[in-house]
């Protein structure tokens, strides 16, 4: 037995507590971790509250990011104690996930630990923050340079965002943030953002095209927010769109596209293949300043972990929360 949250649903209904849980509950795989760090991440506040039905087995342990060591293998690639990273793959969505003392996955699913960074330092990063270098390598990938002009960046103080701004102001990029929170100016001017706009500037229907600004997009806020930032993106420019903070739909047209030939990018993190990921966390290892990361990071064990989920929910958490799992009372 170990300390975990479970989520369970039944005719009483849908509830996440923290209890001892048995190994059973951790489902298959070849390789067995005594995970260390996890994170909540805005899908996490999803299965916590039951708000949207992203659980889709029950009992599960939620949890979509682990850090690690493993305690039992036989998988050719893993031994007794590597340091590994898991993120997505439908781990605390369909697989018990990382918000436990232990967790059993594939071990093709696994991630090595870069040596740049401790287990918690990689849960600050998080899937919000390999999302993030996703999409600047979709934006490195599409061509766009420094030079080039503004990078816009929305939901800038949520995980993708915070992580995003980090990384695109340590390349040389100029990044504009948009946020709802303009108190948190100063947190978003110590990242690296030049220029910060309110949220509502993007957020409310718009026209099919607008003036030209952004050489690049990060979105991680979908529905109008991402249109008008379409709608903005300069000729050949291009959006990487990894997130629905804001809603799924997406009220466009086809104006920026065919009129002024942008890309949209769809940044996948949960199904992303393993060469992808490697890349993504090698050059987290190079790029990302861990000194922003750390002023990122709000540390709770699993005891508050639900709690914190629902706030996350609400829009009210900075940057990324940690989540220390041998914490638990």
């Amino acid at each position: 037995m170990f300390k975990g949250i479970l989520v369970t649903k039944d005719d009483a209904g849908y509830r996440a507590t923290l209890q001892d849980i048995d190994e059973a509950v951790l489902g298959d795989g070849d390789v067995t971790v005594q995970v260390e760090w996890s994170t909540l991440n805005y899908k996490d506040g999803l299965a916590l509250t039951g708000v949207s039905p992203v659980v889709r087995r029950f009992p599960l342990v939620p949890g979509i990011d682990f850090a690690g060591t493993v305690t039992h293998s036989v998988h050719a690639a893993w031994k007794l104690g590597d340091r590994v990273i898991l993120n997505g793959w439908g781990v605390g969505e369909s697989h018990s996930g990382g918000l436990a003392q232990q967790a059993r996955v594939p071990g093709d699913w696994l991630v090595a630990l870069p040596p740049a960074f401790t287990t918690r330092q990689a849960m600050a990063i998080g899937t919000a923050g390999y999302t993030a270098m996703l999409c600047v390598l979709a934006l490195e990938k599409h061509g766009i340079r420094p030079a080039d002009g503004e990078i816009l960046v929305t939901g800038a103080n949520g995980g993708v965002g915070s992580v995003a701004i980090a990384l695109l102001a340590k390349l040389g990029y100029t990044v504009v943030a948009s946020t709802g929170r303009p108190a948190e100016a100063d947190y978003l001017h110590a990242l690296g953002a030049h220029n910060i706009i309110d949220r509502t500037e993007l957020s409310a229907p718009g026209k099919p095209l607008g003036k030209e600004r952004w050489a690049g997009v990060v979105d991680a806020v979908g529905s109008h927010t991402l249109a008008n930032a379409c709608a903005t993106t300069r000729r050949a420019g291009a959006v990487a769109a990894c997130g629905l903070a804001g809603g799924m739909d997406f009220p466009a047209s086809v104006a920026p596209f065919i009129l002024r030939g942008i890309t949209l990018y769809g940044i996948d993190s949960v199904m992303c293949p393993l060469p992808q990921r490697q890349q993504a966390w090698q050059r987290l290892a190079q790029d990302l300043d861990v000194a922003k990361l750390e002023a990122m990071v709000h540390e709770i064990g699993l005891d508050t972990a639900v709690a914190v989920g629902a706030e996350l929910l609400k829009g009210s958490v900075r940057g990324r929360v940690v989540v220390d799992v041998q914490r638990a009372l």
